[in-house]
């Protein structure tokens, strides 16, 4: 599967660059589970509650296409594929984590208050 690296939206802004990569719904997700070890398309889904079976696959199109993610066929076809986060994506963990956490303090805010 030959995937063409999608453009930055608005030229010479890092934070749509960014946002390209990693913004929308589930991405950021996506990364997160990624992270903890290589998963199969269904694991993601089942860890994914809510997200439809094209969303999934888009984002995960979208991720590999930018070098984030990496899928990985096991064997001939039907076999299962994992996906994996590249070196390049691993470096996406610490930004993940960090939102993670300011998402959790938000939550306690937002309930405490």
């Amino acid at each position: 599967m030959t995937l063409t690296r999608r453009q930055n939206p608005i030229a010479d802004c890092p934070l749509t660059a960014a946002s390209a990569v990693f913004g929308g719904k589930w991405k950021l997700i996506v990364i997160y589970w990624l992270a903890e070890s290589p998963r199969q398309f269904g694991e993601l889904r089942r860890l994914m509650e809510g997200v439809s079976q094209k969303v999934l696959t888009e984002q995960l199109r979208q991720l590999m296409a930018d070098g984030v993610v990496a899928r990985e066929p096991t064997g001939q076809i039907p076999s299962p594929v994992h996906y994996s986060l590249t070196a390049y994506g691993n470096s996406l963990v610490p930004i993940v984590e960090t939102i993670r956490l300011w998402g959790r303090e938000h939550i306690e805010r937002i309930e405490g208050g």
